[in-house]
């Protein structure tokens, strides 16, 4: 494993919109939702691009149903929408008081002067992180296939599978940003459980390390129409003297689909790519 207190450097592409003002994707005024910074209406003919315009929140109803009972959680023919973590907010999750060990504490806090945060930098968003992107993600449900897949309409683009058939973790895996997703249901809630990932990407906002001990339970419990109640128990005996626990409600921007997105187009967050150095060049090394 890396030295987890290696001084960081950044010369690479942001988001276009990564530094706009977090009061833009604030909720703007009573009866509105705060729109996401850079989603597209998706209902306007014409719009031809982003739009921060507030939209009128919708009375939620039932959530709807599969053929075998179960609460769908994502898109359908008939419905589509993207799922969104609601105002950028440091500690989304609501993690209290985290059992860090002591090195992984250090990180933590240069991570969080820093921010050099790897999803920034266009690298797959692993973990929770994918759920707590600005942009949303899509959940299509394939039960033909007995998989899941989550999309990330943020970063590089990229999408996740969930395996429902069964398996087990294989007994060896290459590590990477997303590891190895099994699930099954309990009533209406998607249980995941997740090993294999890499120590390439944030699992969240905050900085917080981990390592490739790192496994995750995810519990992903559709509450009514338009809330998505997402719960993460995170347990990485590399990083952490304990497993610990949060959750968040996402909000479903109804009719919204996935959309074109440049993730290396353009760069508002010079701040962002340097850190607490003053200036960087080509040779500077990006951890990771």
């Amino acid at each position: 494993m890396r030295n987890p207190l290696v001084r960081f450097g950044a010369a690479a592409f942001f988001l276009s919109v990564f530094a706009a003002p977090l009061a833009g994707q604030q909720p703007t005024g009573q009866g509105n939702t705060g729109v996401q910074v850079g989603v597209p209406d998706g209902r306007t003919p014409g719009d031809g691009g982003a739009s921060n315009r507030p939209r009128q929140r919708v009375p939620p109803g039932p959530a709807p149903r599969a053929a075998d009972g179960h609460a769908l959680l994502g898109s359908t023919p008939e419905k589509k929408g993207l799922w969104l973590p609601g105002p950028v907010i440091p500690n989304p999750l609501g993690l209290g008081d985290i059992p860090f060990q002591p090195w992984a504490k250090a990180l933590q806090a240069d991570r969080r002067r820093n921010q050099l945060e790897p999803h920034a930098r266009c690298k797959p968003s692993g973990g929770a992180r994918v759920f707590l992107t600005p942009y949303g993600v899509e959940i299509v449900e394939m039960p033909e296939l007995k998989r899941v897949y989550v999309f990330d309409v943020g970063g590089p683009h990229t999408f996740r599978t969930i395996y429902m058939d069964g398996r087990t973790h294989p007994q060896k895996f290459e590590p990477n940003y997303y590891g190895h997703s099994i699930g099954h249901w309990e009533g209406d809630t998607l249980v995941v459980d997740t090993v294999g990932f890499n120590e390439r990407f944030w699992f969240d906002r905050s900085g917080n390390p981990h390592t490739n001990q790192l496994r995750t339970l995810e519990r992903l419990t559709r509450l009514d129409s338009m809330t998505l109640r997402y719960e993460l128990t995170i347990d990485d005996p590399g990083a952490y003297t304990a497993p610990f626990t949060g959750h968040v409600d996402l909000r479903l921007e109804e009719g919204t689909e996935l959309f074109e997105y440049v993730c290396q187009q353009s760069n508002f967050a010079a701040e962002l790519m340097v850190g607490q150095a003053t200036s960087i060049d080509r040779s500077s090394v990006i951890v990771p």
